[in-house]
């Protein structure tokens, strides 16, 4: 176990950059039986891997160098759609992420359940339709931040209450099982904290990693180096 644990944490460099990272801040990709190269975003597909900064542009970049044959030293088709296959892939993982913590009993769908939410200092993160109205938009943004003056008015620490605003409204409702979810928030625990890792990866990935701090804030080689590969 110790050895397994040790494998996972150790750092990898970028097939592009060659920046050298912790497995979290970066992409692997491996060759399918077919030849075929797939994102292995749970790191656990069998195989040489070949990794990619967490960036659409980098894994853009890597086609076209043709870094990812280089690396593994073998024919491997490169999807040429595979910044959006990886866009896709982590989208899709993010949205069983809030179905699971749904079945967790983590999240509250509803305006003024969420208001009340916000209010009541139990909500993790809020979740709002990407192809929502402005106004419901606006509204639970001034309750987030009513709840943020209250916590600085108190003494607390400061925090601003993280938005996730990726989800289009017909796929909340499918992940949820509900109609009409625009908003919804995240009470703490360990499936709420997962949908929002996932959710953070995909704004880094869809920012080119400039997001790395606070995703909020947002609205050269091709051969392998270091520990690269594996």
């Amino acid at each position: 176990m110790k050895a397994a644990a040790q494998k996972e944490g150790s750092e990898r460099s970028c097939v592009v950059t060659r920046a050298v990272k912790a497995p979290d801040d970066l992409i692997r990709f491996v060759a399918g039986p077919d030849g075929v190269l797939v994102p292995d975003l749970r790191r656990k597909l069998p195989g040489r891997g070949v990794w990619a900064s967490l960036s659409r542009r980098t894994v853009a970049e890597a086609i076209k160098r043709k870094a990812f044959e280089r690396s593994l030293k073998a024919k491997v088709a490169v999807p040429a759609d595979l910044p959006d296959m990886v866009d896709a892939l982590m989208y899709r993982d993010a949205l069983q992420a809030l179905a699971m913590a749904n079945k967790a009993g983590l999240v509250t769908a509803g305006f003024a359940k969420v208001e009340a939410q916000i209010e009541s200092g139990r909500c993790l993160a809020v979740i709002a339709a990407s192809d929502g109205a402005e106004d419901g938009k606006r509204k639970i943004g001034q309750a987030a931040r009513r709840w943020a003056a209250a916590r600085e008015a108190e003494g607390l620490k400061p925090r601003e209450l993280p938005v996730v605003a990726i989800f289009a409204a017909a796929d909340l409702e499918l992940a949820l099982g509900r109609a009409h979810v625009i908003h919804a928030a995240l009470a703490p625990g360990p499936a709420a904290e997962g949908v929002l890792s996932r959710w953070r990866r995909l704004v880094r990935y869809r920012t080119d990693d400039t997001a790395a701090s606070d995703p909020n804030d947002i609205e050269d080689t091709t051969e392998p180096a270091g520990p690269n590969a594996e």
